[in-house]
């Protein structure tokens, strides 16, 4: 269904697209150009582009953050699709948290999601991810009001418990 590549500077502008999105503008604060440009070449960043397998395309990124951590614990700092409520969102997060097991030899993957974002929090949930708690009141939205956010995870026992690699194919 998808393939996923290393981002280059030359994806940024669909990558900052995304981010501006309406849809999604609502649920991640957005980088400056910059930003993506210092994670490319940024040792402990795996910064990848999501393309659909069929034809190719463009249809999402993500991040992975602390690579170089010697907890081996991996934040999923980023994961955007423009293909909703089909699958692609399903198939780029288990493409991270395999990544982040498999390459990266993580002992544990963690994201934390905009307390007001369902769909997402549904997602991470049906892919095994535990809510650990909230963070209250963390981030000022860009009307002014204050967003919480909630803390998710998912540890080495439980991605192998789910068939590990092949579970989440």
């Amino acid at each position: 269904m998808i393939s996923v590549h290393p981002t280059t500077s030359d994806d940024l502008d669909f990558v900052q697209a995304l981010e501006a999105d309406w849809q999604n503008g609502q649920y991640i604060t957005q980088w400056r150009r910059a930003q993506h440009l210092e994670a490319l070449s940024d040792p402990d960043c795996a910064h990848r582009i999501v393309r659909a397998s069929a034809d190719g395309a463009k249809i999402g990124f993500f991040m992975l953050w602390g690579l170089q951590s010697p907890h081996r614990c991996i934040e999923f700092r980023r994961i955007v699709v423009d293909r909703k409520g089909c699958g692609a969102g399903r198939a780029a997060l288990r493409a991270g948290i395999r990544m982040a097991f498999t390459e990266h030899d993580a002992h544990r993957v963690w994201l934390d999601v905009k307390s007001h974002n369902a769909r997402a929090r549904q997602l991470y949930q049906s892919e095994g991810l535990v809510e650990e708690g909230t963070l209250r009141e963390c981030l000022i939205a860009p009307d002014g009001h204050y967003e919480s956010m909630v803390l998710m995870s998912l540890l080495r026992t439980e991605f192998e418990a789910r068939g590990g690699p092949a579970g989440f194919s």
